[in-house]
């Protein structure tokens, strides 16, 4: 994460089990307990084209109040049960802010401060990681040979609930900081804490970037619509074609069928390096679409992440909502890298530790930010000895130097998802030892192998066009008509024709 490494200072319901591939654990509890109103489904574009109409047709009052009903509406169709959360997470945070904002000392505010930390997280804790603590608990206890019978609640997990209750209590916390001034508006704070493009899955927002757009006036502009068109299309590209089809590929090895040959876990592996990436940064495309052909702006979340040289990079690349929220609310708070070596690399491994364990109740998760911010810590510790070599010599050269530490990053993020997508520590072993075994050309492994190439090949080449040109939005430049009629002819038609039409849920949405 950016300023980790040089910066001096982040009721129990029924569920039915989710569809093959939905989702990157089985042993997490499906988000919803009703039908989704999913980016990539009908019902969606049915009810975002009824709501555009009528936004269109209001000024900033009116088009704030009409956000907010949609909001609710949209967040409701999953469980309107928890619509209650929603708006008491708004509401204490809306309060507490006023209050940090009045009170007459930092002590008084500071105490103010921690009611909203201290409830904002009794909430996540209580929906998200109870059950998991318990049961860890008496694994633990069982090892030393206690027997405990504490009381499971099996609460269904939320949709969103980390991204809109991080959103919430950055808020208190940069108004505590005089970052951001309290709106005396809880109707505008609620359009902020629930603004549905990116409430369930992203990015998470901050009140400095936001509400200023929340109370500003807004205009639908063409540039607007055809930006957000092109961004919409792009990501429903990589979800529904991309990260959908190769949802097949990795449930051969993920899926519970039993241990794979070597060659078919390797294509496995790597597909789901490029699904779970193509699944939310593809979210993140189509909710920046919506809000952009709406007038807002919303915070950049990816930077095109596989094309990092090193540990650091990646982390300034990958779900920069997150890590950003780290680094400014937990790693430096911590001390940052302020007090000594040692205490940095305390410092990181908290950190990545509990960004792991934000993802998802679960001892794999753990391992996941585990890993990374062992990751984080070697780089930080060979940085010295990188640094000291000679510097490549030439275009050719360097582009070669950047290309080898771009693919060894590649391979450790790649090397991380095992245990993020597994569904226990027993499963990470089988794949690792399944890699390690005996190779062979198989006909299954050769035959995922090519759908892999199909399916992520024209990504691989635009990725690299945006990283030459130095634009994200390399694609939507191109002016000559011919030229982007045979773009979105190729995206739509790769949706409809070749894309997995199922509407499965985003990875996301289960944290």
């Amino acid at each position: 994460m950016s300023d980790f490494h040089s910066a001096r200072d982040p009721a129990t319901l029924h569920v039915p089990a989710p569809p093959p591939g939905a989702a990157p654990k089985d042993n997490v509890e499906q988000s919803f307990s009703g039908p989704p109103v999913l980016f990539n489904s009908i019902e969606f574009w049915v009810f975002f084209a009824v709501f555009f109409s009528l936004y269109v047709r209001f000024g900033r009052t009116g088009q704030n109040r009409l956000l907010l009903v949609a909001s609710y509406i949209f967040y409701g169709a999953w469980d309107w049960r928890f619509l209650g959360l929603l708006a008491f997470t708004t509401a204490v945070d809306w309060f507490v802010a006023l209050r940090i904002a009045a009170a007459t000392d930092r002590t008084r505010a500071s105490r103010w401060l921690s009611l909203s930390v201290t409830t904002n997280l009794a909430v996540l804790g209580f929906f998200k990681y109870y059950d998991f603590f318990a049961t860890s608990l008496v694994d633990l206890a069982a090892r030393a040979g206690i027997a405990l019978h504490p009381s499971l609640i099996h609460v269904v997990l939320p949709v969103g609930i980390s991204f809109y209750t991080f959103q919430s209590m950055s808020y208190t916390i940069d108004v505590f900081r005089g970052r951001v001034a309290a709106t005396p508006s809880l109707f505008e704070f609620a359009v902020y804490t629930s603004f549905f493009p990116q409430l369930v899955a992203g990015p998470i927002e901050r009140g400095w970037h936001m509400l200023p757009q929340v109370r500003s006036p807004r205009h639908v502009t063409r540039e607007g619509i055809e930006e957000g068109f092109y961004l919409v299309s792009w990501g429903l590209f990589k979800k529904i074609f991309i990260a959908d089809n190769l949802s097949e590929i990795v449930q051969t090895v993920y899926g519970g069928a039993g241990p794979q040959d070597a060659m078919t876990t390797l294509v496995a592996v790597y597909a789901f390096s490029f699904q779970i990436y193509c699944d939310f940064s593809g979210y993140t495309d189509i909710a920046r679409g919506i809000a952009r052909a709406m007038g807002f702006d919303l915070l950049l979340n990816f930077n095109l992440p596989y094309l990092a040289v090193n540990p650091s990079d990646f982390w300034r690349r990958w779900h920069m909502s997150l890590s950003t929220w780290l680094r400014e609310y937990l790693y430096i708070p911590l001390g940052g890298n302020r007090r000594g070596t040692a205490r940095t690399y305390v410092n990181l491994m908290i950190t990545m530790l509990l960004g792991g364990l934000w993802h998802g109740a679960a001892w794999t998760f753990v391992g996941w930010g585990a890993y990374h911010g062992a990751l984080l810590c070697a780089h930080r510790a060979l940085a010295p000895l990188f640094a000291a070599l000679p510097p490549a010599r030439g275009r050719v050269a360097a582009a070669l130097s950047r290309g080898a530490r771009t693919l060894v990053m590649f391979h450790l993020a790649t090397l991380g998802w095992v245990a993020f997508r597994a569904h226990s520590a027993e499963q990470v072993r089988d794949v690792l030892s399944s890699l390690a075994g005996p190779w062979a050309w198989t006909e299954r492994g050769a035959y995922d192998l090519r759908r892999l190439l199909l399916f992520v090949g024209f990504l691989v080449i635009i990725e690299l066009v945006q990283a030459a040109r130095k634009d994200l939005l390399a694609l939507h430049q191109i002016r000559a008509p011919w030229a982007r009629a045979t773009l979105y002819l190729y995206l739509y038609c790769s949706i409809w024709f070749l894309g997995n039409l199922g509407g499965q849920e985003f990875i996301y949405f289960q944290f």
